[in-house]
């Protein structure tokens, strides 16, 4: 392993590292929404961040985006924390963060008895979150597996493999992972994490959408951020709901601004939101 173990981290890894610093800034706020220990340690261990990109000093208009997407990863995090905290109280003894990046949720959160936790990212990415964990001696709350895997390959197989039972509930999320992907991978992944959930699974995932008005047009516009941008290949498009009502799930959903207001935030994007489904019997 090389002494910066960051180094070897893809572009997509290195988003991973950007929400890391984000959640960092949140855990320091006397009024934060959640304490993430370790996304300081992940961010001290990693080379400079996207080095290329410019500064947001004396640009009013890119340290405004900056702000709004720290606040999104924050009421995103905490969203999730949520979710899966209620998803536990229901039930579900089974939780895989699909794409779990550098978030700890194995260390941070409160667990019932008996959870199995899996994590699923790329070999590379658990090859620096293991050393940083393990020199700062984290212990996980529950169960925790990590399952190295690129999710375009034959992670069902792999996930089974650790130790997963398709029999028994379980709880998903695929947090800030579909917008990364093309329609048609977004699909096949979600009708895979279909196959592997009995009936009462849940899955939640965040979506946006790029209308004229949004935080993700308003970055794409800028030039120095084309780089980022062109990262993002839309997802399931602008209709998640009926997509994932047509493939046997029961969806409510959230608009993100909301949820912010009611952990007492502000976000100036109106767009986009959270997807909450339940598996049903079929």
């Amino acid at each position: 392993m090389p002494s910066n173990p960051g180094e070897s981290l893809p572009g997509v890894s290195e988003t991973a590292l950007g929400a890391a610093e984000m959640r960092a800034e949140e855990s320091l706020r006397p009024d934060r929404l959640f304490a993430d220990p370790y996304a300081t340690a992940f961010v001290d261990a990693a080379p400079p961040l996207f080095p290329d990109l410019p500064s947001i000093d004396g640009d009013p208009a890119l340290a405004d985006l900056k702000e709004e997407f720290v606040t999104a990863v924050a009421i995103r995090t905490r969203f999730c924390d949520d979710y899966l905290t209620a998803a536990c109280a229901a039930g579900c003894r089974q939780v895989v963060l699909l794409a779990a990046g550098l978030d700890t949720r194995a260390f941070r959160l409160d667990w019932p008895a008996n959870v199995r936790l899996f994590e699923i990212d790329l070999p590379e990415l658990f090859a620096f979150k293991e050393a940083v964990l393990g020199r700062h001696g984290a212990q996980p709350r529950c169960s925790r597996t990590a399952v190295a895997v690129d999710l375009r390959d034959d992670w069902p197989q792999r996930l089974r493999g650790a130790g997963f039972d398709p029999r028994r509930p379980s709880a998903w999320t695929a947090e800030g992972l579909l917008p990364y992907l093309s329609g048609r991978d977004a699909a096949r992944l979600l009708e895979a994490v279909g196959e592997l959930s009995d009936a009462g699974s849940r899955l939640s995932f965040d979506f946006d959408e790029f209308a004229d008005d949004s935080m993700l047009s308003a970055l794409r516009a800028e030039p120095a951020m084309a780089g980022v941008a062109s990262m993002w290949e839309g997802g399931l498009g602008e209709q998640p709901v009926e997509w994932m009502r047509a493939h046997d799930w029961l969806v409510t959903t959230r608009d993100r601004a909301a949820v912010a207001t009611s952990y007492g935030r502000r976000l100036a994007d109106p767009t986009g939101g959270f997807l909450e489904a339940t598996r049903r019997s079929v």
